[in-house]
């Protein structure tokens, strides 16, 4: 039995490596060109999550929101200039989104020693897994050689990135837009066990009338204390821990929330609501069991999404600065 969970493991590892390897990604893409690169970013991440732990959160949010548009290619980190209409200004993204001010502090320490040398994409993807592992989450291996884009669609990112009230059926079609399989949908959901989320983005999960009949109402207290935190009109930027038991820490306590009904988005509770026995429920249940399998499932989902529609080779570019494309 141990010999079989040995291999299954192995196997899941060697099949990431080939994936990546047929994208033209591989783990030692800077050996030679950059080969302090994970240390420096590595120092500079560890630093700011210590200091701020919810800057984990959104360094993986970032990461998440950069690959479910064009790909990960760091388009995310382009700002308004010329042709270019920056994402973050996409309603998913607007007034929400932040980290971005520590990906340039990465990039201009990383600029200062391999200039020209390594994406922000690359980068972008260094800093989400070094921000699990520094909350207490897995560990895996990067492989990098992405490249940066030339453009950035804000209607690209309305429209393919997940929003809070989603159903589930509109949840599996968004990530199937992306490679991505049911699996892969609960795995990364995984990710709201750090961060926080805005009253905006679950007053629906606390007023919508086709909720007074269902689980919710067992858990008042909780409704109780959302309202107060998110009333019916107003308040909007108020917030609230997507995890309320372990906010700044990458475990799995996400999953036991949702199990007793007390998931902050109406995008997590529906995981269990829309799948009355399904494989979807029955995954959010073992999760909430096994952090192990959680764990490992994740790191499998996320090496799987960070392979979305990369650019390699002579597609795209090194960007000196991650908030422009080079002149």
């Amino acid at each position: 039995m141990a010999f079989m969970k040995l291999f299954l493991v192995l196997l899941v590892i060697l099949n990431s490596i080939r994936i990546s390897s047929q994208n033209g990604l591989i783990p030692d893409f800077y050996k030679e060109s950059c080969p302090l690169l994970e240390e420096l970013v590595g120092n500079i991440v560890k630093t700011k999550v210590l200091n701020q732990p919810r800057v984990a959160a959104q360094l993986l949010r970032l990461h998440f929101h950069d690959c479910f548009v064009q790909g990960c290619d760091g388009s995310i980190l382009l700002d308004n200039n010329g042709v270019i209409r920056s994402e973050k200004d996409a309603n998913p993204n607007k007034n929400s989104l932040k980290g971005f001010e520590v990906i340039d502090e990465i990039k201009a320490a990383v600029e200062y020693a391999c200039p020209l040398t390594v994406s922000c994409a690359d980068i972008l993807t260094i800093a989400a897994r070094d921000s699990v592992v520094l909350r207490g989450g897995p560990t895996w291996e990067v492989s990098l050689g992405r490249r940066d884009s030339l453009t950035a669609s804000i209607d690209d990112a309305n429209k393919f990135i997940p929003t809070p009230n989603l159903s589930l059926d509109a949840l599996i079609a968004n990530f199937r837009q992306q490679g991505l399989d049911t699996k892969d949908l609960v795995a990364l959901s995984g990710s709201h066990t750090m961060g926080v989320a805005r009253c905006v983005s679950f007053r629906q999960r606390i007023y919508d009338n086709t909720f007074k009949e269902n689980v919710y109402d067992r858990y008042s207290h909780y409704q109780e204390s959302l309202s107060s935190i998110c009333p019916k009109t107003g308040n909007d930027n108020a917030i609230a821990p997507l995890d309320f038991s372990t906010p700044t820490y990458f475990d799995n306590h996400y999953y036991i929330n949702l199990v007793e009904s007390q998931g902050l988005l109406h995008s997590d509770n529906v995981l269990l609501l829309e799948d009355q026995g399904g494989d979807i429920q029955q995954r959010v249940w073992a999760y909430a069991n096994n952090r192990k399998f959680f764990f490992e499932s994740f790191v499998e989902s996320i090496i799987k999404m960070g392979n979305i529609n990369v650019l390699t080779g002579l597609d795209g570019e090194i960007r000196k600065n991650c908030r422009f494309v080079n002149a």
